[in-house]
């Protein structure tokens, strides 16, 4: 999985690998070379008290050093570049393709965990690369150099190293393999502590309002401390890891000094050769030193991988026509014959069997108790969600087959829970245009009834809106997110419980400057409140996912006990039949 995400993403920058590769070559080249010399230099020079030749090698030496750095520097350069390229390509990608989930994938993911796949998995690879090309290119070139080096300083002391390495090797197997669960774990504890927290930072006002800091306090406890407990023993083996190959290393050099000081005593090997040879030893161990590091980042990474390839390779339920509509023949018009939705692995559909038709220049109101689909049908409409039975028309179109920029331009939906974007309130207005002037946008907050709020503010339309418009009160986030709908101008207005926060007065007067300014386009209302949708054209009871009544509000007063006990539920008989 992580061999198939990096050659995805690395395939553009094959021109800088190729740079990285060779100047590591070349690098790591000068820095076998140079224990070499320096054996030459004892052996031929200090031995011999040869000055000149002291002099003429070490000349070679300091130029072949300088050779070394120069391309260190360059291989460094480029490697770290192409990773940050990567790094960046991966947010991208995971960023673009949650863009086309439906509200069922992000469901399915959670917003905490896609926002760890998008920051700390990706950086994981990232680092990963960025290792890869800073060390584990010059690691593999320096260990078979390095052995063919010592072997030709001395065969019979290069035995040693048929014992050496393949200790280490085996110790590095057995790290991997306790190390790559653990990393997993990790990963999905991650998850659970930005969900936990996230929820926390959301929902402060309730937890305050409940008294709950306590509770709170020790769930967060709880999950930072079963990630704090994973990642001390992921500490404690890499911690262990070190000593062990230092302790290696250093068994090795002290045998090394043992059996070639017995051969130098023999006649049998140069001092300077034994100065080498012990050189090349440390740079086969510190390339295995360096291996074994890449491996210890290797599982995680891995674990990494697989979580960003799961979302890419997660295709959204909703999905955008092969062959989409441009144009619509008529405007304003929507349809939805036989309708039903039934969440993946449901045994009963949320909505089953819905017609429903609304014209232009009418309202259409849906009611109904808490759960029985009326916002799982408004979504429907513009594609939040795709029905698993029936159709949606627009326009006598297929929502499935409109072009996605049509049909959000010809859909307008307030949801439930409006949110607004950090900002200013010009920018959230202009969400949907952005050509809107400000006298557009002052007319839109006349009708949403929130010129008045939004012209007492010290910046008027410029005022700081914070992430999620924390710093307005629900009422006046309400009506801004319809002043956004109304900005965009569409044919249809879909309005998802959209007054709920807002006072009587203000939802009556709010409600009157609607018919007056979209009393030319299709208007479907979801609302709780009875005073909200009585005086629309036509009413549609829902009850358990299932249309139980059509018609005015005094047609289904008399006929529809369902739409009664509603009614009677907020007013009495006397003020229902007013």
């Amino acid at each position: 999985m992580l061999i198939r995400l990096l050659r995805a993403h690395l395939r553009p920058y094959r021109g800088d690998i190729t740079l990285v590769v060779l100047l590591q070559f070349v690098q790591t080249l000068a820095t076998l070379y140079l224990p070499t010399l320096n054996a030459d230099i004892i052996d031929k020079g200090v031995v011999t008290g040869d000055t000149g030749y002291i002099l003429r090698i070490g000349g070679y030496m300091l130029a072949i050093t300088l050779l070394q750095i120069t391309c260190s520097i360059g291989a460094v350069y480029f490697g770290a570049r192409t990773a940050m390229a990567v790094g960046r390509d991966l947010r991208g990608s995971i960023f673009h393709r949650v863009q086309t989930f439906s509200a069922r994938e992000v469901g399915q993911f959670g917003a905490p965990s896609l926002i760890t796949r998008t920051t700390n998995d990706v950086q994981q690879v990232q680092m990963l690369v960025l290792l890869t090309f800073t060390l584990m290119v010059s690691a593999p070139i320096m260990m078979v150099g390095g052995v063919i080096l010592a072997l030709n300083q001395d065969v019979t002391l290069s035995g040693l190293l048929l014992v050496i390495v393949p200790v280490l090797v085996a110790f590095v197997t057995l790290l991997i393999m306790q190390m790559r669960p653990l990393f997993k774990t990790m990963q999905v504890r991650i998850d659970r502590v930005n969900r936990v927290m996230r929820e926390q930072i959301t929902g402060i006002r309730v937890i305050r309002a409940f008294v709950r800091d306590d509770h709170e306090r020790g769930r967060y406890g709880e999950a930072n401390t079963s990630l704090t407990d994973v990642s001390l023993r992921v500490g404690k083996l890499m911690a262990l890891s070190f000593p062990t190959v230092m302790l290696v290393v250093n068994i090795s050099s002290v045998a090394v000094l043992w059996f070639g000081g017995h051969r130098i005593a023999g006649g049998h090997m140069e001092i300077g050769a034994l100065t080498a040879f012990l050189s090349y030893l440390m740079q086969i161990l510190m390339s295995v030193m360096m291996a074994t590091f890449m491996f210890m980042m290797i599982p995680r990474a891995e674990v990494c991988a697989e979580r960003i390839e799961e979302v890419l390779n997660t295709s959204s339920s909703v999905v955008p026509p092969s062959k989409p509509v441009t144009e619509l023949p008529v405007h304003g018009e929507l349809r939805l014959n036989g309708v039903e939705f039934r969440y993946p692995g449901a045994e009963q559909p949320v909505i089953k069997n819905v017609d429903l038709v609304a014209q232009r220049g009418e309202t259409t109101a849906v009611i109904g108790s808490t759960g029985s689909g009326k916002t799982t049908l408004l979504n429907l409409v513009p594609r939040l969600f795709d029905v698993t039975g029936g159709e949606v028309l627009v326009d006598g179109v297929d929502v499935r087959d409109l072009d996605p920029a049509l049909l959000s331009k010809t859909v307008g939906f307030v949801p439930q829970k409006p949110y607004l974007f950090s900002g200013t309130v010009a920018s959230n207005l202009r969400y949907g245009n952005p050509d809107a002037t400000d006298d557009e946008l002052w007319r839109a907050l006349e009708v949403a009834q929130a010129k008045d709020f939004v012209a007492a503010l010290p910046e008027g339309l410029d005022y700081p809106i914070a992430q999620g418009g924390t710093n307005v009160s629900g009422g006046q986030r309400q009506r801004l997110a319809i002043a956004r709908t109304l900005v965009l101008r569409p044919e249809i207005y879909l309005f998802d419980d959209s007054f709920s926060a807002l006072d009587y007065s203000t939802d009556a007067a709010l409600r009157g400057a609607l018919s007056t300014e979209i009393s030319d386009a299709t208007v479907v209302i979801v609302a709780q409140r009875v005073s909200t949708i009585r005086d629309a054209d036509r009413i549609i009871v829902l009850d358990e996912g299932e249309v139980v009544g059509v018609g005015t509000h005094a047609e289904l007063m008399s006929d529809n006990e369902t739409y009664r006990e509603i009614v009677l539920s907020q007013l009495t008989e006397q003020e229902a039949n007013a």
